[in-house]
């Protein structure tokens, strides 16, 4: 029967097919072994039909309901002693589901509880095809719910909801190890939510039902934990190291978007409901506590992780709430701190004591300032602390949980190491820029942009309020205001009375006044600290430009004196990187990192997304790289030139000048007529292999660059301007003094020495003509790569005598003093003191007294 079933001449696409299958499939009363084939074509070819119906025939559908096909295909399954037949029933389901259209159809498929059965049929799990397939089948009718579907799959009693099988059935594999299974629930959880119906609203708010929320932010929790044990071994040799902590980023990221619609669903009860366990489970137990540890403790995570998900938890979760209670938090000064419980899901406790070995030594650096709470006295008066920023009052104190968080993040970019530091700047730019978060919040975190600030005080003026119009025209327009805001005050007591956090008092002496002060003064300080990356402090330069957008009197000469002394510090650092492996790329370098850094403060946003704060655990590992190759030097070099840019744009800009479009620097190129480089012909291009050159000054040498075959070349040191070149030509027999190039290295960098042995013998470095890339966040991104020493070249010339060793030596160090030269005379005007106007006690700057050193042999 079965094979004439297939072989039989028919018109696939028509009602007469679809009465045949039917009437095959209603004929049976066992599907086994034998007819499972049969009956697997069958369903497919059914939804096929049903399908092309729905889209060229309505009579297909008509009489897919006058003979319940539907309750056909739940006894089929319940005949079924198949895995296959199961399969291809939930497949022929879902693809029916998703692809028609007509919605009378589908209000007929969802009645009669037939869909409710195979909901609640008990399949066997343990085949994971069955499962994805069971999966996609409650995805797709969550897909096709709206006001009046959803009444067909709920059963109510005195007008409750006291059965939803679609969602009962649907959560319990909500925290599944496959993430496909996980999104495909969350996917129908947020269908469901975005219904709104409020009898299914109130069932998803109530208990039992209501632990999924909390449950959801337990095994957010897990996922956090998880994350932190990845990071604990980022210093590890695990080569997919990076691609898993990359992958559970994505993941966390993904949860909290899912929290973030959950809440905006418009159910208010869930809304509240998932704002209170992401603060209770997620905040309070887990974020905040290692935040206030100078050590690792049971049940904790990492600082560098906290400080990451605060950011991801204030930039994907855009709930006023939420925000303003964590802002809240900061100030807050605990008597005892928060104690911290096990991470429960799906009714399991967990333990999480993980080792923190990167994180706990990053620690280091901020531990030194646990103890030490910034402080200000509130007896000082405004004119004191700007003149005198000595004011500030150090207070010891055994009690690192007294400390407020607000101080502990400031502590971090005053004394932390270089990711906490990035970390610190990350949660306050990202408050900063928290539209749902109060601006008299910000305001008293020290942190309200000037532009928002002064659009305050003017509408408060213009609506005739008497601080607004004082502070508005006052000579210190900053703030007279000394104390906190009010909605700080009632979210301090929505702590204590919604969330038990009794213990909580607000930080002695707050005042906006003094808090701007010390972020001011904490940023400020971080410019003068060495050892930090110059991303880090551009993030910084980004930070206080939102501040202080012009002079402001916040600003105090201790600031200026500050930021003098440090930005004096790198114009040194620059000038000594002209005696470096690559005087010949600081100036194409400077003039790109200057629109660089110059975009990057000016921009509205920081550039760098939270997960950048983690990647930055992940640099590549420079142990293996030797201080002295020109790798390292090229890197050292970048940086320096970074840091002076900043400092540089830094000083143009707490003066109230806009930033140019471009540096100060000499465009003209000084170069002597009787210079090596013009004598020889050559130009600003570069020597190419083949260039005809003249070589009146050129020395015979001979080198071997292949074991037992040496070759003979005239050698030749040369520059040109900024430029410079070793050059070895073959000598032209038909054209007295004139030669061509064969093979041609970078001048800079050669560090020539005299073999002590052989007095004949010339060695020469040899680095890249240009700069490896060498951006740490490239690499993070792709992927941590064991970063592996860059090898220099080795030359070794051997002359015909001692004179003409010494005379190539001679050579190459006169080219470089004049390379180097033109490097500082194109600089000068950059780092002279007319470069940054207002500056009229700048200290001599460092090219007034420094001078060219020579090369030693």
């Amino acid at each position: 029967m079965w094979s004439s079933f297939f072989w039989r001449s028919r018109d696939r696409f028509s009602v007469d097919e679809l009465r045949y299958l039917t009437e095959q499939l209603q004929k049976l009363q066992d599907v086994n072994d034998a007819n499972k084939d049969f009956v697997v074509e069958a369903l497919r070819s059914i939804a096929e039909l049903l399908t092309y119906g729905d889209q060229h025939n309505s009579s297909f559908f008509d009489f897919f309901m006058e003979k319940q096909v539907m309750g056909e295909f739940v006894r089929i399954l319940g005949i079924s002693r198949t895995a296959s037949v199961p399969l291809q029933l939930l497949q022929t389901l879902s693809i029916m589901i998703q692809n028609i259209k007509n919605e009378h159809a589908i209000y007929y498929i969802f009645s009669n509880e037939h869909i409710n059965c195979l909901i609640t049929y008990s399949f066997n799990f343990d085949n994971e095809e069955l499962l994805s397939f069971y999966v996609s089948f409650l995805r797709a009718i969550s897909g096709k719910l709206n006001q009046n579907t959803i009444s067909l799959l709920i059963k109510t009693e005195n007008d409750k909801v006291v059965s939803f099988p679609l969602y009962v059935e649907g959560i319990k594999f909500a925290f599944h190890e496959e993430n496909m299974i996980r999104t495909a629930i969350r996917a129908l959880t947020l269908n469901i939510y975005h219904v709104g119906d409020d009898g299914v609203n109130q069932f998803v708010a109530s208990p039992p039902h209501a632990k999924y929320f909390s449950n959801m932010v337990k095994f957010f929790c897990r996922q956090c934990i998880d994350l932190n044990k990845l990071l604990s071994n980022a210093s590890g040799d695990e080569p997919d190291l990076t691609s898993k902590i990359l992958s559970t980023v994505d993941e966390i990221e993904d949860t909290l978007y899912y929290f973030s619609d959950i809440i905006s669903a418009g159910i208010p009860d869930v809304g509240r409901l998932m704002t209170d366990k992401i603060l209770k489970h997620l905040v309070f137990q887990l974020l905040l506590p290692s935040l206030r540890t100078e050590s690792t403790q049971e049940g904790l995570i990492g600082s560098i992780t906290s400080l990451y998900l605060l950011c991801c938890i204030l930039h994907i979760v855009k709930i006023k709430d939420l925000a303003n209670v964590i802002a809240a938090v900061l100030f807050s000064q605990p008597e005892a701190s928060i104690p911290s419980c096990g991470i429960q899901v799906n009714g399991i406790v967990t333990g999480h004591n993980c080792s923190h070995q990167r994180q706990s030594s990053g620690d280091e650096g901020a531990s030194r300032e646990n103890n030490v709470p910034l402080r200000i006295s509130e007896s000082s008066s405004s004119s004191d602390m700007q003149n005198n920023a000595v004011n500030i009052n150090i207070r010891k104190s055994s009690a690192v949980s007294h400390i407020a968080l607000r101080e502990r993040l400031l502590s971090y970019v005053r004394l932390g190491n270089d990711v906490q530091v990035l970390g610190s700047l990350s949660v306050l730019a990202t408050l900063l820029q928290t539209k749902e978060l109060d601006e008299s919040m910000l305001d008293a975190l020290g942190i309200l942009p000037q532009r928002k600030k002064q659009k305050k005080l003017l509408l408060e003026a213009l609506v005739g309020e008497a601080s607004g119009e004082d502070q508005l025209f006052s000579p210190e327009a900053s703030s007279r205001r000394d104390s906190i805001s009010s909605e700080l005050d009632d979210y301090i007591e929505k702590l204590k009375e919604r969330y038990g956090l009794s213990s909580l008092i607000l930080e002695e002496g707050a005042s906006p006044k003094i808090h701007r002060f010390q972020v001011l003064d904490s940023l400020v300080t971080l410019f003068s600290r060495p050892n930090i990356s110059a991303e880090t402090l551009w993030y910084g330069g980004w930070l206080i430009r939102q501040l202080l957008p012009y002079g402001e009197a916040e600003f105090s000469g201790h600031h200026l004196l500050t930021l003098k002394e440090s930005y004096n510090k790198s114009a040194h650092a620059l000038v000594e990187q002209t005696r470096s492996s690559w005087p010949d790329q600081i100036v194409m370098v400077l003039c790109d990192e200057w629109r660089k850094c110059k975009r990057a403060i000016e921009a509205p946003s920081p550039r760098k997304e939270p997960k950048y704060i983690l990647l930055s655990l992940l640099r590549p590992s420079e142990d293996g790289i030797p201080a002295e190759s020109s790798f390292a030097a090229g890197k050292r070099m970048c940086e320096t030139v970074k840091v002076f840019v900043l400092l540089h744009q830094l000083q143009v800009f707490s003066m109230g000048r806009s930033l140019p479009e471009q540096p100060s620097i000499d465009s003209h190129t000084d170069v002597r007529e009787n210079s090596r480089g013009k004598n020889a012909g050559l130009d600003e291009c570069g020597p190419k292999p083949g260039t005809e050159i003249k070589i009146v000054d050129a020395v015979p040498c001979r080198i071997s660059f292949e074991r037992g075959r040496e070759r003979h070349f005239y050698f030749l040191a040369a520059s040109l301007g900024t430029y410079g070149w070793i050059l070895l030509a073959e000598e032209l027999p038909l054209k007295q003094h004139h030669g061509v190039v064969r093979i041609a290295a970078p001048l800079a960098g050669s560090n020539p020495k005299i073999d002590e042995k052989h007095p004949k013998w010339l060695h020469i470095r040899i680095r890249p003509s240009t700069l490896p890339s060498a951006d740490p966040s490239k690499s993070s991104l792709q992927g941590k790569i064991k970063a592996r020493a860059l090898v220099d070249g080795r030359w070794t010339l051997a002359f015909r005598d001692d004179e003409s060793c010494k005379l190539a030596l001679s050579m190459i160090i006169e080219e470089i003093n004049m390379q180097r030269n033109e490097v500082e005379r194109r600089l000068k005007p950059l780092l002279s003191v007319d470069a940054i106007s207002g500056y009229s006690n700048l200290s001599p700057h460092p090219l007034s007294h420094m001078s060219i050193s020579r090369l030693s042999s």
